[in-house]
């Protein structure tokens, strides 16, 4: 029959198939991210439980190890605070009248009681330790590392130069001005001796510690002297032309133009 084959008669667009193409090609892709994110949450799953049963087999093991740790803190704070700062103040009260003592002989270094008076400082007086038991008896506190600068110039002054450059090498201080004195005194205590090499070291290592204006030309001019008496001229004349051109109105500047004479 010729029914179905009227003019103008177009067959349907297979648009359904299109775009039931369309919507697969799309699930695929979804599919495809849906699989992927789904690996990702199985290896975490994974992960998680293996982690799990690690910390379920090890409880033990992590439980103790967290109480050491929690112990050992406690322990640190009540050894701060019932030992280590206790221990600090009755230090500290101990130094006390070894200062003065120390104060007092430096005040008086050119009169007839600064040996007596150091001699206070290192063997104690008035109920209270000297320098050098404090020094052993509260070593590791702050008044037990400053006791040590104390013996070494109470020793330095009372002649006992072997004794000071063991308690000033046991000194050590943030303090660059004591710092540098106690290298400087060990310097001193070796040039009376008579070990100039040993002096000259430490008085370079004063120098350079600090170019403050008081220190530096102090211990310059000691390691300029010390250089020229080992016939080190060049180095001496190094020593004093640093005092001359830097620190022109230290009191070591006054002679410095004869010492560098003799050093030319």
């Amino acid at each position: 029959m010729a029914t179905f084959n009227k003019r103008g008669y177009k067959a349907p667009k297979e648009k359904a198939e299109k775009l039931d193409n369309n919507f697969i090609e799309e699930n695929v892709n979804v599919d495809a991210k849906d699989s992927t994110t789904a690996k990702a949450f199985d290896t975490l799953d994974q992960t998680a439980s293996r982690a799990e049963d690690f910390a379920a087999k090890n409880q033990k093991a992590i439980i103790g190890f967290l109480t050491v740790i929690a112990l050992a803190t406690v322990s640190y704070l009540m050894y701060q605070k019932f030992i280590a700062e206790p221990k600090q103040e009755e230090a500290a009260s101990e130094l006390f009248v070894a200062q003065q003592n120390f104060q007092k002989a430096v005040d008086d270094a050119t009169g007839t009681k600064s040996d007596s008076l150091f001699n206070l400082v290192l063997k104690g007086s008035e109920g209270k330790f000297g320098v050098v038991k404090i020094a052993d008896e509260y070593s590791g506190t702050d008044a037990g590392n400053l006791a040590n600068y104390y013996a070494g110039i109470a020793y330095l002054n009372t002649k006992k130069y072997a004794e000071a450059i063991t308690s000033l090498e046991k000194f050590s201080s943030d303090d660059i001005m004591l710092s540098t004195l106690a290298k400087g005194a060990i310097g001193d205590a070796y040039a009376q001796q008579n070990k100039q090499k040993e002096a000259l070291d430490f008085y370079i290592k004063a120098a350079d510690a600090s170019k403050n204006d008081f220190t530096r030309p102090l211990y310059l001019l000691k390691a300029g002297k010390t250089a020229f008496a080992l016939g080190n001229k060049a180095d001496a004349l190094k020593y004093f032309t640093d005092i001359k051109d830097n620190y022109e109105t230290s009191p070591e500047a006054q002679s410095i133009d004869a010492l560098m004479g003799l050093a030319q």
